[in-house]
């Protein structure tokens, strides 16, 4: 039981940084790379400000531990959804496999927090 804590945790908190913390950081202190990854995409300004606040709000419903099981599930849904359209974009438009290859490993670590959730729930 321990252990799967400590891995949800770690793998949360991995999410919590790379998908929450840092591009809410960027907004809020470096407003001119808000859309540094999204405008060669093809994709309108503002887009990157919704993908942050709907990122932000998937991790504090994913890391809150009163969230209802329903809403956290569509939680892990939204990100799941965003990291394979990020790689879907990257694959269309600049074809750089780097940038294909990252919304893929962050996708694998929210699995490993959404497999661990249960885990944990279920004991």
């Amino acid at each position: 039981m321990k252990k799967n804590k400590i891995i949800f945790w770690l793998a949360t908190g991995i999410i919590i940084l790379w998908e929450g913390i840092m591009p809410l950081a960027t907004m809020l202190f470096a407003p001119g790379y808000v859309n540094a990854g999204t405008k060669p995409l093809g994709y309108p300004d503002y887009f990157a400000y919704t993908l942050i606040i709907c990122k932000v709000l998937g991790i504090f419903a994913i890391s809150y531990s009163k969230t209802p099981a329903k809403l956290r599930e569509w939680a892990y849904a939204g990100l799941t959804f965003n990291l394979i359209f990020a790689f879907i974009s990257h694959a269309c438009v600049d074809k750089n496999i780097w940038f294909m290859l990252l919304p893929l490993v962050v996708l694998g670590v929210l699995a490993v927090s959404y497999v661990y959730r249960d885990k944990i729930s279920a004991a």
